[in-house]
């Protein structure tokens, strides 16, 4: 089965394919603004086919023609639309000038903002396109809260004004979308960090440009595919035994953090994983449990690294502590070559004294990639912030957090699932286990690391679908994550 890759491209990226589209391919840009406001107005109806008085909020940038457009073409339906400018008026002669000529000659209504939101139906935000840097300004930040605060649904044209393309940070203010209509390319930023939960639902249009221009600009990222990452989930081999499927070795648990290696060590045993052992303080809780783990006391580093000896991988953090039990294990344990993933307060260790590696995994979330990049801003620009990790320490980077990305040195990825329910204790622990599992049975770090992330978010989303988000436990994924290595 072919799974086509769903590129995620920056600001600039998608100025560089309309560029091509217009200069090189010879589509006017005012066909392309028609195109996009079609689509808007198709996406609208689709949503609220009986939609009441739309207010199409404009600013003064290429997303207005786009408003100007859309409000045309709605009135033209013989829909009551209404137009308020924020900002200057375009110029005579432009695209802009014409598109509101369009406007007006088909009767829309150009009215100031409060008396435009009065009982407005559907709000169609064509405030603030990609072109946006920096905070945004007093005056659009006043229509767009006006906007939020308003009762009706909001459409927003291309990206929620505010939002930035690239980094998916909000800039002092951002509209608070229900639908996302975005054009040519898909934008980073609608998928990671503050995106999801501004742009609502999106849909997007190509708007009829030739496919082939895409492999003429380089992608900021791409988007996990389940499908496709589950293909490297071949069946076992009929005369298979427990050693040809990896063994995973916790390491963590201090005294009152047991449970962090138990639910990581459980996770690893539910992904498949041939063998499973653990290296903590205190077994009693783990043998009591789950009996098919290997758990082992630990209080010196020579027992360690007989354990260490038979592991074909190593997950080294939860629960670990900082103390100076913890250090003398993360000591051991990067003393030596075996390939690791590092959770937790592993990483905070690292923090202290960095170190980098072409085969580890590290899975910060962005508390502890504060700390390891030393920086306070890390969901400003979360994409720039897992590149940065790349270069300090080396190997495949996870960045939890809505939009989770997975960086290496040549590639980012992201994965689009996950749900806020998962923002509870040992949803890591169970993650870190995953992607061990997966690296001891053979999968490339990079490779398992977004196979993880994938199956764990997919999992949250099913259970969420039937239960809620309020409440959802990370041990109740284990047997969603079984079926899904089971494809």
């Amino acid at each position: 089965m072919n799974h086509k890759v769903q590129l995620l491209y920056n600001s600039e990226q998608v100025r560089e394919l309309e560029r091509i589209a217009i200069e090189e391919l010879g589509i006017r840009g005012l066909v392309l603004m028609r195109r996009a406001a079609q689509a808007c107005v198709n996406e609208l109806l689709e949503t609220w086919p009986e939609p009441g008085v739309i207010t199409v909020l404009c600013g003064s940038g290429n997303n207005a023609s786009d408003g100007f457009l859309i409000a045309g073409l709605l009135a033209a339906k013989g829909l009551e639309a209404r137009l308020c400018l924020i900002g200057r008026e375009p110029e005579q002669g432009v695209d802009a000038w014409d598109c509101l000529e369009f406007a007006i000659s088909n009767g829309v209504s150009e009215m100031a903002l409060d008396e435009a939101l009065i009982d407005a139906d559907v709000i169609v935000d064509a405030l603030l396109g990609t072109g946006i840097s920096g905070p945004v300004r007093p005056d659009f930040s006043q229509a767009i809260r006006a906007a939020n605060e308003a009762l009706a649904p909001i459409l927003s044209v291309d990206l929620p004004s505010g939002l930035s393309a690239d980094s998916g940070a909000c800039q002092g203010e951002c509209i608070e979308a229900d639908v996302t209509v975005t054009f040519i390319g898909r934008k980073l930023g609608l998928y990671t960090g503050d995106g999801p939960e501004y742009a609502g639902r999106i849909y997007f249009a190509d708007l009829g440009v030739p496919s082939d221009i895409y492999s003429n600009v380089l992608a900021s990222a791409s988007c996990l595919d389940y499908g496709a990452l589950a293909q490297s989930l071949v069946p076992r081999r009929l005369n298979a035994h427990k050693n040809n499927h990896g063994h995973v070795l916790v390491v963590g648990g201090d005294l009152g953090m047991t449970g962090a290696v138990m639910m990581a060590a459980e996770a690893a045993l539910f992904a498949g994983a041939g063998l499973v052992s653990v290296a903590t303080r205190d077994v009693s809780a783990i043998l009591a449990r789950r009996p098919e783990i290997m758990a082992r006391e630990v209080h010196d580093v020579d027992v360690l690294r007989e354990l260490i000896s038979r592991a074909t991988v190593v997950l080294l953090g939860p629960g670990l502590g900082i103390g100076e039990w913890g250090r003398a294990l993360f000591d051991e344990v990067l003393s030596g070559t075996i390939p690791l993933v590092i959770d937790a307060d592993g990483l905070n260790l690292l923090a202290q004294i960095p170190q980098k590696r072409v085969d580890w995994v590290l899975t910060p979330h962005p508390g502890e990639a504060s700390r390891l990049l030393r920086r306070r801003d890390i969901q400003a620009d979360r994409p720039t912030v897992a590149r940065e990790l790349v270069q300090k320490f080396g190997g495949t980077i996870l960045l939890k957090g809505a939009g989770t990305l997975i960086a290496t040195d040549d590639e980012l990825f992201l994965c689009p699932l996950g749900n806020p329910g998962m923002s509870v204790g040992g949803m890591g622990d169970v993650l870190g286990g995953v992607i061990a599992a997966l690296i001891a049975q053979g999968l490339a770090p990079s490779e398992a690391t977004s196979l993880a992330a994938v199956v764990h978010s997919l999992a949250a989303d099913y259970l969420v679908d039937r239960q809620g988000e309020r409440g959802l436990l990370a041990t109740e994924l284990l047997p969603v994550i079984r079926r899904l290595v089971n494809p």
